[in-house]
């Protein structure tokens, strides 16, 4: 997971209580997150959803508080539905949302789980750890077990692509120039602008040596 720094300034046809996923809204909402499902950290989701962070079950101030609504895909906005509303919150500046939920990508393409575990007893970091394991690794029906396959397989292109620019880091043939710019792309991987960024990381504070290297960026 990701913090985000959500801006003060309340969309026009949210204020107005007219719609909670009009254009402006959307548009908010895709520019606070980067782009990205605060939950899975699919960037650019096919299917955006506006969702509610608690689940409003027609409360009205609920429905059209622009603290409560959250950017997310289709998917993770289906999985969690109104079951879970005790979340870690990255929205909340208090929480360091990243460091409470350890994610680890899969080692290979095909691989049926990746790791995720809560890093304390926190009830909002069990409760967070329950929903991101479903959304990982769930497999409780046939769509969310497909689904799910094809997003293990998307953040294990991305750790593929963290690995290539770690090759070329540690490589007995590249120039300095080259490792520098190995570690400046690695940034951009370990960003929260980008995709899956929690996974890098992880990856990044598991290695000893990556950590004195990169860990005093990780925020």
């Amino acid at each position: 997971m990701f913090n985000v720094e959500r801006g003060d300034e309340v969309p026009a046809s949210l204020a107005a209580r007219r719609s909670y996923k009009d254009e402006d809204v959307v548009k908010a909402l895709e520019s606070a997150f980067h782009k990205k499902c605060y939950l899975c950290e699919t960037k650019e989701p096919q299917d955006i959803n506006v969702e509610h962070f608690v689940a409003h079950q027609n409360d009205n101030d609920l429905k059209y508080d622009w603290n409560n609504l959250y950017f997310s895909c289709g998917r993770c906005n289906n999985i969690k539905l109104h079951y879970f509303n005790d979340l870690l919150d990255c929205c909340d500046p208090e929480q360091d949302v990243f460091r409470e939920i350890k994610l680890l990508p899969p080692r290979t393409p095909g691989a049926r789980k990746l790791v995720v575990e809560r890093q304390s007893e926190d009830p909002r970091s069990v409760q967070t750890a329950q929903l991101l394991e479903k959304i990982y690794n769930s497999e409780h029906t046939v769509n969310k077990a497909v689904t799910g396959s094809y997003l293990r397989k998307k953040i294990h292109t991305q750790f593929v692509l963290f690995n290539k620019w770690l090759i070329k880091y540690y490589a007995e043939d590249s120039l300095p120039v080259e490792r520098e710019d190995a570690i400046e792309r690695i940034k951009i991987l370990m960003s929260n602008q980008s995709q899956y960024s929690a996974f890098i990381k992880w990856c990044i504070l598991d290695d000893e040596d990556l950590n004195e290297l990169l860990g005093p960026l990780i925020n």
